[in-house]
């Protein structure tokens, strides 16, 4: 079953913990994303502050360095309570399974995160990614690539545009899993991402978490917004 994912795009811990009160009469936690801006204003006591009042994170830092630097962070994140973790796939091979090392060498054979791979970002389309980044074909193809390298590595999945999911299960396994952003209902403005499709669609494609921000995050009623995009699935995965 898809599942939502909250991005917490916030500058601080206070407007984070107003968001978060919110949901504090909840039956179930969502699921929340933490990324750069959070993490790097706050630091890893936010992580802590956040899983300790029941929600499930995913740690979104996108490491991306030489093998040995990213096995080394990889082992330090496992001291943090985190479910899902990520890279760039663009890092390459020897440096993703760097970061699948560094992760079971830090749980000591524990339970551990899982740890999906960033292939190409949604905010680029194809002619940016021929233009800019020089890598010729589409974005779909690139990513797909990516994701069979991913799961060479070792990896658990991959963050990709919902319109790739598809591809990447095909390719790599049904339990391979596919976490999508760029996923807006149709009256949503779509910010900075380029490839987006509604919850539904998303689902019809195979993702199995799609990562909301915004239309979530500054809704007049982020809770029922957030209701409205879990229904959205549920009443797709049940046809």
């Amino acid at each position: 079953m898809s599942e939502v994912i909250i991005a917490l795009d916030f500058p601080d811990r206070n407007t984070t913990q107003s968001f978060l009160d919110l949901f504090r009469n909840q039956a179930a936690k969502p699921y929340v994303k933490i990324g750069m801006e959070l993490f790097f204003a706050e630091g890893p006591k936010i992580v802590r502050d956040v899983a300790s009042q029941g929600f499930r994170i995913f740690l979104d830092l996108k490491a991306h360095d030489i093998p040995n630097t990213v096995r080394g962070a990889m082992a330090q994140l496992t001291r943090l309570p985190v479910d899902l973790v990520n890279v760039h796939a663009s890092g390459g091979l020897a440096m993703m399974a760097a970061a699948a090392e560094g992760i079971r060498q830090g749980c000591g054979g524990g339970k551990r995160p899982l740890v999906i791979a960033v292939t190409i970002l949604t905010s680029i389309d194809t002619n940016q990614m021929n233009a800019e980044l020089g890598m010729q074909g589409a974005a779909e193809d690139a990513a797909a690539r990516l994701a069979v390298l991913a799961k060479k590595a070792g990896l658990d999945g991959v963050v990709c545009a919902p319109t790739e999911a598809a591809r990447v299960h095909a390719e790599c396994g049904a339990d391979f899993l596919t976490v999508t952003p760029g996923v807006r209902f149709a009256d949503a403005d779509a910010g900075d991402q380029k490839r987006v499709v509604t919850p539904q669609a998303a689902r019809e494609m195979g993702s199995d978490y799609i990562v909301v921000g915004r239309p979530i995050t500054r809704a007049q009623d982020p809770v029922q917004a957030f209701k409205k995009y879990t229904e959205a699935l549920r009443m797709n995965n049940e046809k």
